[in-house]
């Protein structure tokens, strides 16, 4: 499914946070926002998950505009895992996972067998299976992160929004995580830190800067020591991985800084 922001601008208290935005994602795309800290991906994101109204533009899942559909449709189509999930109540492993399958149940119906299947394929697929027991908040950064994330998966939705999806993870965890997501075919719109994973996962990035898009394109071509100089504050190297051949990025700081 196919996700499209047409010049959307949002302000905050006399503050234009995000200016005359437009992106699309295609079916099955995996599209990655990457930026320095307070650029704008995450109140673009907002927008699409629909936490937050844009002020101006308008957001289009499979062309149909996301504020007029019904909450419970946009929750069978998107799913997402905010940078800044609540977890403040210690429902255990297991119940968190099956508030995915919320958008999928009738008012009154119970778990059927395809909810449980799906709960269970979720943890599995994020290494979290033994955790069901657990409670919420008796895990670590990394573990409530892969719960969170399986809760995403287990709504079995079209388009997925990912903020940050990788913060807590170990490097191992960080690559399944992100190959995992891929495998599953929806369409991805995801922001992105660390711009070697983006690099590695990305079909399509988009470089925000200042509330705006400054760059489009593939990794290879987007992501130049010129315009990572300019945006970032830093001098990139650009190597080859020797084995998958994916653009790579080696970083110092820039003379005089």
């Amino acid at each position: 499914m196919r996700v499209e922001l047409d010049a959307v601008t949002v302000e905050i208290s006399g503050t234009r946070l995000v200016e005359d935005v437009s992106l699309r994602a295609g079916s099955g795309q995996f599209v990655g926002l990457v930026g320095p800290n307070g650029s704008g991906k995450s109140t673009l994101l907002r927008c699409v998950y629909r936490a937050l109204r844009p002020t101006a533009g308008a957001v289009r899942l499979g062309g149909d505009d996301l504020w007029a559909l019904h909450p419970r449709e946009g929750a069978r189509r998107l799913a997402a895992l905010p940078q800044d999930a609540a977890a403040d109540f210690d429902f255990t492993v297991a119940e968190v996972v099956a508030m995915g399958r919320l958008p999928h149940q009738r008012a009154v119906a119970r778990e059927t067998d395809e909810d449980r299947r799906a709960c269970a394929a979720a943890l599995e697929g994020v290494g979290a299976a033994h955790l069901a027991d657990r409670g919420l908040l008796t895990l670590s950064g990394g573990e409530r992160q892969r719960v969170l994330l399986a809760r995403a998966l287990a709504q079995q939705p079209r388009v997925l929004v990912l903020d940050e999806p990788t913060n807590h993870l170990d490097i191992a965890q960080q690559l399944d995580i992100l190959a995992l997501v891929r495998a599953g075919g929806p369409t991805v719109l995801t922001a992105l830190h660390d711009l070697n994973l983006a690099a590695l996962h990305c079909d399509l990035l988009h470089v925000v800067d200042g509330g705006r898009i400054v760059a489009s394109g593939a990794p290879h071509d987007v992501l130049t020591p010129a315009l990572l100089a300019e945006v970032f504050g830093v001098r990139a190297h650009r190597v080859r991985h020797p084995e998958t051949g994916a653009l790579q990025l080696l970083f110092d700081r820039l003379p005089g800084r």
